[in-house]
């Protein structure tokens, strides 16, 4: 029985000398630790003063609302000169933004030129005199390069006025459809 006594002395005493030697792996931690600490100021700064709120009041009441489109909903009689005939039946292409529309080639037929112009997955074939777009573009004029478009626009004051506008001929190979 002795020696088995010994033997747990002797393991007890092992334990304690290993968990004394761990205690002593951290001494260089507890020093970086003190150092830290003094150079660390301890003084936390007071909170910015919170500006009182100023209320504002809105007065723009009485004039007219950029939201509302009353002022393009004018009567055809008040339109001017220049306003489009909207009884006149819209064509396929009115139907597409301009920026939509791809001119893709040219075609000589019985002594008219014609575009073609491809809009989503459709090839359509047009000629001076037709209309494209939404803002009643007018074909002027076609040249191998080009589509020249009269539009007709509405301001803000609901008056019509002319602009010109350009369909380019399409770089490169046709994009989209197949």
């Amino acid at each position: 029985m002795i020696s088995f006594q010994h033997r747990q002395v002797q393991v007890a005493v092992a334990v304690l000398l290993i968990l004394g030697g761990c205690g002593e792996g951290f001494s260089d931690l507890r020093s970086f630790v003190k150092e830290s600490e003094k150079s660390v100021s301890r003084k936390i700064e007071a909170l910015p003063q919170v500006k009182p709120f100023a209320p504002f009041a809105y007065e723009g009441f009485d004039l007219p609302d950029p939201f509302k489109p009353r002022k393009l909903a004018i009567k055809q009689e008040n339109a001017g000169a220049n306003a489009p005939d909207l009884n006149r039946r819209k064509e396929p292409l009115e139907a597409f933004p301009l920026e939509q529309l791809r001119m893709v080639g040219t075609l000589y037929q019985s002594g008219t030129m014609f575009a073609l112009v491809r809009a989503e997955r459709t090839l359509y074939r047009v000629k001076k005199g037709n209309y494209l777009g939404q803002n009643f573009g007018l074909i002027v004029d076609i040249t191998d390069s080009e589509i020249k478009l009269k539009e007709i626009v509405q301001d803000t004051a609901g008056d019509w006025a002319e602009r010109e506008s350009v369909l380019p001929l399409l770089e490169g190979p046709a994009q989209g459809g197949r």
